[in-house]
């Protein structure tokens, strides 16, 4: 699975990358705005900490709009930067001329396997289904991740990634890796929890304490 951080923090962005395992960036309107820095500034600064996929969202709500963002995007940006358009006709639209281009991209705010069907025929690099914005109504995100995942097992031609966004915790991130998901996008805080286990911390606190008895046995 290819792990995505969720984030416009390029501190965060650095601090995940220096792990060694750190595959993509995804950032938002909404994560732009929360960094308070210029959108094209922050997105080539996250490029060149990581070198994987970078989605840079569009703005524009009409197809012709969307197209002239995106392609404006790839000139201005450096060439991991990958264009990120709402599932929405107009963005399926965009999406298939933008893929015609050469260009990849990320079909955002999936909530339906036939959304998620649709994007990856309009040529979609990659589709992302919002787990925990179906939970927030009372409903098991984890069952639409499933229902994609069965949906592409139909259809084997599809080579279009499944990448489950809107995680909220470590056992989303598991579901998902067992479901088979291609990639997960979380925030820094799921991929700190991700690392911590309770036994890890108190195997290498046994350790710790065993080999300082060597160090004192040997300085006898």
């Amino acid at each position: 699975m290819e792990f995505f951080l969720d984030t416009a923090d390029v501190d965060e962005i650095r601090e995940i990358a220096a792990w060694g395992i750190l595959d993509g960036v995804t950032t938002n309107p909404s994560l732009i705005k929360k960094s308070g820095r210029d959108f094209k500034q922050v997105v080539a600064e996250i490029a060149s900490i990581c070198d994987g996929p970078i989605s840079a969202e569009v703005t524009a709500m009409d197809t012709a709009g969307m197209i002239e963002q995106g392609r404006a995007l790839k000139a201005d940006l450096p060439p991991n930067v990958i264009i990120k358009i709402p599932c929405t006709p107009e963005g399926l639209a965009a999406t298939k001329v933008l893929t015609a281009d050469g260009t990849d991209t990320n079909v955002t705010l999936i909530f339906s396997a036939a959304q998620a069907l649709m994007a990856a025929k309009a040529g979609a690099t990659y589709v992302s289904p919002f787990i925990g914005r179906i939970d927030d109504t009372g409903h098991d995100g984890m069952n639409l991740i499933a229902e994609i995942m069965d949906t592409w097992a139909n259809y084997p031609s599809i080579t279009t990634k499944v990448l489950a966004a809107s995680i909220r915790h470590p056992t989303h991130v598991l579901q998902c890796i067992t479901l088979g998901a291609h990639t997960a996008t979380m925030p820094a805080k799921t991929f700190r929890q991700l690392m911590k286990h309770p036994l890890t911390d108190r195997g290498l606190e046994g350790f710790m304490r065993d080999w300082e008895e060597v160090e004192k046995a040997g300085n006898a």
